[in-house]
C-alpha cells in the first residue's frame, strides 16, 4: 500500500480518523489562517486509503444559532448505532463567552449531524483547560471517555450512557473532570490503548508555525499519570514542518497502526496552510517509535 501524502488537496486540519463497516473515515477542520470562515467540518471516506472521497458540510450549524465564530478540532465515535461528532467552536476566552465543545449525533457516519443538546457539551475552563481539542475513546468495556483541553492543560472525563453529558470517572467517587496535564503538553489528545497500556498522545509547540510536533505518555490506567517519554514526530527536512493534531486508524486485518495528521510545507509561513497526511506508526511493548513521514 503506497498512500501519496497529502492524501487529498486543499488545507485541511486536525484529522480525527475511524473505520466502520470496512470504510476509513477521517473528520477534519477546514484550514484557514482568519479561522472565523471555518464555520463547518468535511469529511472525507475511502475503502483503500488512497482514493478518497469529500463529504461536504457535514454539520446542520441551522441547529447551532450561538455560534458565530469558528468551528474546528472534531472527533467521532460510534455508540449503539449512532454517530457522534464533538467539535470545539466559537474559541471562547472566558466563562462568560457563549460556545467550547458542541456535540451533534447522525444515523450515518457522513452526516447530516444534527444539534444533541441545544446547548454545549462543555462551556466553562475547568482545571485551566480551554474547551477545545476534543478526543472520544471507547476502552474495551465500550465505556466512552472524553479527553480534551488547550491552553497547556488535559482533562479527560467519563460519557454517560445517553451521550448527553457526564458520570463520575469511578464509581465510587464524585470527581466528573480530572486534569491530566502532561509535562510539554499544549492540545491535541489521542489516545490508544494496546495490550492493556494507554497511549496519551498529544500536540507541542505552535500550531502556526513549524515548532508544532507530537509527543506521548504510556501508562496502564486510562487516568495516567502520564509522564513525557519523547516526540514521536516532528519537523523533517525535506519533507514537512509543524506535524501534529492527530488521530489514528488501526487495520486490524495486519495489526498495521497508521497516524492521521496534518503538516505544514517547510517555509510556509501562512498559518492555514496544513494538509493531511497518514504514515505509519510502529507501537507497542510501551513505546512508540518516531514516525518517519513520507
Amino acid at each position: 500500500m503506497n498512500i501519496n501524502n497529502p492524501i487529498i488537496p486543499g488545507w485541511y486540519a486536525d484529522p480525527e480518523a475511524r473505520t466502520y463497516e470496512g470504510k476509513h473515515w477521517i473528520y477534519a477542520t477546514r484550514s484557514f489562517t482568519e479561522y472565523t470562515m471555518q464555520m463547518n467540518l468535511d469529511a472525507f471516506s475511502s475503502e483503500d486509503l488512497i482514493h478518497w472521497e469529500k463529504h461536504e458540510g457535514i454539520i446542520e450549524m441551522a441547529d447551532f444559532p450561538w455560534i458565530w465564530r469558528a468551528v474546528w478540532a472534531p472527533t467521532h465515535i460510534e455508540h449503539q448505532g449512532k454517530y457522534y461528532l464533538v467539535f470545539a467552536s466559537n474559541d471562547i476566552q472566558s466563562n462568560e463567552e457563549t460556545g467550547g465543545l458542541e456535540i451533534a449525533v447522525a444515523d450515518r457516519p457522513e452526516g447530516p449531524y444534527r444539534g444533541y443538546l441545544g446547548k454545549p457539551l462543555v462551556d466553562k475552563f475547568i482545571h485551566q483547560a480551554q474547551p477545545i481539542d476534543a478526543h472520544l475513546f471507547k476502552d474495551e468495556d465500550g465505556t466512552i471517555y472524553l479527553y480534551y483541553g488547550g491552553w497547556g492543560h488535559c482533562n479527560v472525563a467519563r460519557m454517560n450512557e445517553e451521550m448527553t453529558g457526564f458520570v463520575p470517572l469511578a464509581d465510587d467517587d464524585n470527581e466528573i473532570f480530572r486534569s491530566i496535564t502532561p509535562e510539554g503538553y499544549v492540545e491535541g489528545p489521542c489516545m490508544i490503548k494496546k495490550d492493556g497500556l494507554y497511549y496519551l498522545m498529544w500536540s507541542m509547540g505552535g500550531w502556526t508555525n513549524g515548532t508544532y510536533r507530537v509527543a506521548y505518555g504510556v501508562s496502564d490506567s486510562l487516568l495516567g499519570p502520564f509522564k513525557n517519554e519523547g516526540t514521536i514526530l516532528e519537523r523533517q527536512e525535506p519533507i514537512a514542518e509543524g506535524p501534529g493534531h492527530h488521530g489514528y486508524l488501526h487495520l486490524q486485518e495486519r495489526d498495521e497502526w497508521l497516524i492521521v495528521y496534518h503538516r505544514r510545507i517547510i517555509g510556509d509561513t501562512e498559518p492555514g496552510h496544513r494538509q493531511l497526511c497518514i504514515d505509519r506508526m510502529r507501537i507497542g511493548n510501551g513505546k512508540i517509535e518516531p514516525v518517519i513521514m513520507t
